[in-house]
């Protein structure tokens, strides 16, 4: 009979360590091929994220639209990713009017709701441009605040270049969940 118990508790043991295995599994390969977690570094997303807000970045989206918080991927710099809402997509014109700080996409002002202030910030590009073929017109919800398309330096950004859409906060705790 003591042998019986040892066995049901070994095979017992089996079974919960098969299962932690395949979750951790199942954890890793999730993680790795379709979304992966990203920390926000600085002001430039505020209101809508903040420094140190950890979010969850989704490989599998298909091509940007307006409205997106993507994350960006720079080869030529030494900022490993920058976060940013896409503001126009290929094809389409984007001009601001930096004395009222709206801002126009195809010849409709942009509701924009998630913005801490209107634009009144000019970078060294010239409005109004219309994006090429391949890349979006990016800014952060910080206009006052945020190096994005605008400047040379960040430019139109190539859709290549998009690790992926934010689609949800894990941190803090008090604003957990999707992410507008």
């Amino acid at each position: 009979m003591r042998k019986g118990k040892k066995r049901a508790r070994v095979k017992s043991a089996f079974e919960w360590l098969d299962s932690l295995v395949f979750a951790v599994v199942a954890v890793v390969l999730l993680f790795t091929f379709l979304f992966r977690t990203i920390g926000v570094e600085g002001s430039s997303m505020e209101p809508t994220l903040s420094n140190g807000d950890r979010l969850i970045v989704s490989h599998l989206f298909r091509q940007p639209r307006r409205g997106d918080i993507v994350v960006i991927v720079q080869p030529e710099s030494e900022t490993p990713a920058i976060i940013k809402r896409v503001i126009a997509v290929e094809g389409q014109t984007v001009d601001i009017r930096f004395d009222t700080g709206a801002v126009w996409v195809d010849g409709q002002l942009l509701e924009e709701t998630y913005i801490s202030e209107p634009t009144h910030m000019k970078r060294d590009v010239e409005f109004p441009v219309t994006v090429p073929d391949g890349c979006v017109f990016v800014m952060g919800d910080n206009r006052n605040r945020s190096l994005d398309s605008r400047d040379s330096s960040i430019g139109m950004v190539d859709n290549r270049y998009i690790l992926g859409k934010a689609v949800f906060r894990l941190f803090p705790l008090k604003e957990f969940g999707t992410i507008e």
